[in-house]
């Protein structure tokens, strides 16, 4: 009984911490899980392959609630293997909970698809994302319990979710260029200062209303500087990046900057602002948007 997935990372276009309304986007980097099943093991017990230290605890709840809803309560083990960075706003955590379901799924013997009315699809990518949101708020690593990340991972494109019921609003196809700036420290989701998000719930209100009407690149932009300010960064790389990018933000709690371009853009220039932020210390990455999601493998 081994199954295995792959889902996507993500960006922020809109940060739920001040409402409970988040919207974000798939992005081309991808955390894969592999899950093996035994009925008579005792637990699962998981391993992460870039930190032999890390915490395991989401991954091996994510089995453990998958087996016990679709399965018959089997343990077991699981690893999961990421080009996603953790704890640098990337959504590291719904990236790993997805992949984790999908492939204890997988391990299970079940058809995983979009349309809960088809009788070949035995599992919905959307319940399988509320599982892994669930073992997220259990297991203590989100706030917010991270909807909006989760769909952006598990379906790809741009999302926007109402986090507190775990509805879907909307998801739309976008094809952007991306340029990611991770500087070298970490910032927790779980750690984030709430009240101080709070505090800027009137300009999140805004970025949803943008967002919802589309305008993604004016809702990242504000997103940005509002929880930047909000959760003490810096918000010069943004401005440094503004004059040549569709849409720049603060991703999550941070610490990592995103900048995207739309092709359709003349103005935009992802290669000025990897000069403008090329001597900050950390790493570059250069990427894009995908609109397909997780997937088993």
């Amino acid at each position: 009984m081994e199954g295995r997935a792959a889902a996507l990372g993500a960006g922020t276009v809109l940060n739920a911490l001040a409402t409970g309304t988040g919207a974000a986007f798939g992005i081309d980097v991808e955390t894969r899980a592999t899950v093996e099943l035994d009925p008579a093991a005792d637990g699962v017990d998981g391993e992460i392959a870039e930190d032999a230290a890390a915490d395991t605890a989401l991954i091996e709840r994510c089995v453990a609630l998958a087996t016990e809803r679709w399965g018959d309560g089997e343990g077991g083990r699981v690893r999961t293997a990421s080009d996603v960075p953790l704890a640098a706003g990337l959504k590291s955590s719904s990236a790993a909970a997805n992949a984790t379901v999908l492939a204890t799924c997988d391990a299970l013997g079940l058809a995983v698809g979009d349309d809960p009315d088809d009788p070949a699809v035995d599992v919905t990518r959307l319940e399988a994302c509320r599982l892994g949101v669930r073992a997220a708020r259990e297991a203590g690593v989100t706030v917010t319990g991270a909807f909006d990340d989760a769909t952006a991972s598990m379906l790809g494109g741009v999302t926007v979710t109402d986090n507190d019921a775990d509805e879907l609003r909307s998801r739309e196809a976008v094809d952007w260029d991306v340029l990611v700036w991770t500087p070298p420290e970490r910032a927790y989701s779980a750690d984030a200062d709430v009240a101080r998000c709070q505090a800027v719930a009137p300009m999140a209100d805004l970025v949803a209303d943008l967002a919802l009407d589309g305008r993604y690149g004016e809702a990242m932009t504000v997103n940005g500087l509002a929880f930047a300010a909000a959760l003490g960064f810096d918000a010069d790389p943004a401005v440094e990046a503004m004059p040549h990018a569709t849409a720049v933000s603060l991703s999550g709690t941070g610490p990592s900057v995103v900048a995207v371009a739309d092709p359709a853009d003349p103005e935009t220039d992802l290669d000025a602002v990897a000069d403008a932020w090329g001597d900050r210390p950390g790493t570059l990455r250069r990427t894009t948007t995908r609109n397909d999601g997780a997937a088993v493998e």
